[in-house]
């Protein structure tokens, strides 16, 4: 393929397309879970993911299972709890089977912000893919978002 084959111009522009509507869909996110939580995307994101682990054996997420889920490195999602730790919405331990291992779980308080929250970070999801649905460009990748099912084998489960 060179750089003016028509197949990649065309994934390019899919790409630069999708690239956009995810910019849109955060940014709208972002913007009402700050104005009404103080909660940043990756924030809530990192409380959605650990609230969805279970107890028991292989119940928690190793930090790198973490990270993959919230879309960060290692050493950011391990920033990204420090604060929310320090917020009292979250809180680390050790693993009691192997004290090398530390899980990390959300507080009552962050299942409380988290419980809030959800209804503005879904009301703002619905809201942004409605006024990318408007953009033509947009709009084909709207409906395959729309037909999306979670891939809960990505959050561990």
């Amino acid at each position: 393929m060179t750089a003016t084959d028509p197949a990649l111009i065309a994934l390019a522009q899919g790409w630069c397309a999708l690239s956009l509507l995810h910019g849109r869909i955060e940014a709208h996110i972002e913007r009402a879970l700050q104005a009404r939580h103080d909660l940043s995307v990756r924030e809530y994101s990192l409380l959605d993911v650990l609230s969805r682990q279970h107890d028991g054996d292989g119940g928690h997420l190793q930090m790198k299972q973490v990270a993959d889920a919230v879309v960060l490195s290692q050493s950011a999602t391990t920033r990204l709890v420090t604060r929310l730790e320090d917020r009292g919405l979250l809180e680390r331990y050790l693993c009691p089977t192997d004290r090398r291992g530390i899980y990390t779980n959300v507080t009552d308080a962050g299942l409380k912000l988290l419980a809030e929250a959800r209804p503005t970070n879904d009301a703002a999801l619905r809201e942004a893919l409605d006024e990318a649905a408007k953009n033509p460009e947009l709009a084909p990748l709207v409906r395959v978002v729309e037909s999306l099912k979670a891939p809960t084998a990505a959050l561990g489960a």
